[in-house]
């Protein structure tokens, strides 16, 4: 049963498969229902909604719906839980989605979202991006929370501190000795070569700005792994910036170094969600503040 028009949730289905006709299997109906449907919809509206290309994506006039839709299905899920018994399974088997950084995911979110799937038996849909980018997931209405280093509420949504996590930059010892002989300055951050996750990875650029107050072009890997990151450093393919709590064991075995214990950078994270009266997202912060509190700086 769903109380949701079966317009929105056409609409809603299309742009989270992917696909008119995926969307039709979930909603147990012809692609062709699925098109009337979305078409209704926006003619009803006066605005095109969905862009029609693999994969299908949402206009700037979906993306607003979308945002609206998304925080209604959650209260849908739970005011059919209340009232129907049977709805409960299906309520929670429904995917939640949630955008997070890599790093997040390779260190402390997954406590989370085991912990609530094995309390509430919920189902997630994460998104993985950049933390300095999350935010566009929830801003398209593509997620209902994301964590972000943002701290600036967008309209409609709130926002948790959820804690620092602190990086270090690291690279093997014959590295180290090979490029920062002299110390971690400009020339040698100019000539060894540096891993990125990927070109929205702004992080290592930041540390050497901040260090060096210039603006340097060194040689570049992109390495889209945060686990990978510890591995790579290791065996020398460059520097790199990672999380305190990944490098821990690479230290004890001594296969990195920290390139400057004295100097590290920090970046705040928050959880952000749509702000309605929903218990799902209260439970979903609570959790997450949780996890977060025993893995990040305060």
């Amino acid at each position: 049963m769903d109380l949701i028009h079966p317009q929105l949730a056409a609409f809603a289905a299309v742009l989270e498969e992917g696909s008119f006709d995926v969307a039709a299997r979930r909603l147990s109906v012809t692609p062709s229902a699925v098109s009337q449907r979305i078409k209704a919809l926006e003619d009803r509206l006066g605005q095109v909604l969905v862009v029609r290309q693999a994969p299908c994506r949402p206009t700037p006039a979906g993306e607003q719906l979308l945002r609206r839709v998304r925080p209604m299905q959650a209260l849908e899920a739970e005011a059919l839980a209340d009232f129907l018994p049977e709805e409960s399974a299906a309520a929670s088997a429904r995917s939640i989605a949630i955008a997070v950084n890599d790093d997040s995911l390779e260190t402390w979110f997954v406590v989370a979202l085991s912990q609530l799937h094995r309390q509430y038996g919920y189902l997630f849909d994460v998104r993985v991006d950049d933390q300095d980018h999350t935010l566009d997931l929830l801003r398209d209405g593509s997620v209902l929370g994301a964590v972000t280093a943002e701290a600036t509420p967008l309209q409609g949504c709130n926002v948790h501190a959820l804690g620092t996590m602190r990086y270090r930059a690291i690279a093997s010892p014959e590295f180290a000795a090979r490029y920062f002989a002299a110390g971690v300055e400009a020339a040698a951050f100019a000539r060894a070569p540096m891993i990125v996750f990927n070109r929205k990875d702004a992080l290592q650029w930041r540390f050497v700005r901040r260090i060096t107050r210039a603006r340097l072009a060194p040689p570049v890997h992109y390495l889209p792994t945060s686990s990978g990151f510890v591995e790579a450093a290791a065996r020398g393919l460059g520097w790199c910036l990672a999380p305190e709590s990944l490098i821990a064991p690479a230290l004890q075995s001594k296969t990195i170094v920290i390139l400057d214990p004295k100097r590290w950078l920090d970046v705040p994270l928050y959880w952000q969600h749509a702000a309605v009266r929903s218990s799902t997202l209260q439970q979903i912060s609570q959790t997450l503040r949780e996890a977060a509190a025993s893995a990040l700086r305060a």
